[in-house]
């Protein structure tokens, strides 16, 4: 039975996650669960994005790219696997308006961070700060939230619709990811405020439910067929042919 179509296994999504870890240094390629936040990034946007175009930003966070000599046995099986998740993600989005993250839980002995080495590196230590005060849930949701993130940050188009539905479904995503500046941490209490999360399959309903809105509010113009319009009226089959013949246009170019 071919696998074109379905799904990867579990199996296959430890596979994937390998295969990226070994993505040629310098490199910083995605992981699993970056990977999956990502893919749902390209789907959402309001223009359908081709595989060639999104396919090479998976195997660098800052943009680096693939070396021409890298393994093609390795790449073509990276390739396989990422676009059949590309695929049911899709599927499952436009069927479902649901589909299950790929997001791995923090292990038990992380749910109070540990107290981070001693830095000189000011903005390092208030990068540590700022995660130390996260919930275990945003730390959780953090990385499946960046992988969207850096599609959004690649292909803004998204970003930059004006559409506060677009903005408020994006900020409840955003929500998981370090504040750094004081808008962005007004933001965080506010949903924080008027929008509690009890645990971590809430959050994650909450997740899928903001992607599944987006994914809604894009369709229409994801989907739009642009409109070919003729720089001149459309000549009548008894007009005059615009070759200058002076001939009658069904008896000349016009002719079947």
């Amino acid at each position: 039975m071919s696998t074109r179509n379905t799904d990867l296994t579990d199996a296959e999504f430890a596979e994937l996650d390998e295969l990226l870890a070994t993505t040629p240094e310098p490199l910083q390629a995605l992981d699993a669960s970056m990977l999956d936040g990502y893919l749902c990034g390209v789907l959402v946007q309001p223009r359908l994005i081709e595989i060639d175009e999104w396919l090479p930003n998976i195997f660098d966070y800052d943009g680096g790219l693939l070396p021409e000599d890298a393994d093609p046995a390795w790449l073509a099986k990276v390739r396989e696997l990422v676009e059949r998740r590309h695929a049911a993600l899709n599927r499952q989005l436009v069927e479902d308006g649901w589909f299950d993250p790929v997001v791995l839980d923090l292990d038990e002995d992380e749910d109070a961070p540990q107290a981070a080495a001693p830095t000189d590196d000011p903005e390092q230590a208030a990068a540590e700060e700022t995660y130390a005060g996260m919930s275990k849930i945003s730390r959780t949701l953090m990385p499946w939230v960046a992988g969207f993130q850096h599609a959004c940050l690649c292909f803004p188009d998204l970003a930059e619709m004006d559409d506060e539905a677009v903005m408020a479904a994006m900020a409840r995503l955003y929500r998981h990811l370090p504040a750094e500046t004081d808008e962005e941490k007004e933001i965080v209490a506010t949903l924080d405020r008027e929008h509690p999360l009890k645990d971590l399959d809430d959050a994650i309903e909450e997740m899928v439910v903001s992607v599944a809105d987006l994914c809604d509010l894009t369709e229409q113009r994801r989907y739009a067929v642009e409109t070919i319009r003729r720089a001149a009226p459309k000549l009548g089959r008894n007009d005059p042919c615009h070759c200058g013949s002076g001939r009658k246009y069904k008896q000349c170019h016009g002719a079947n």
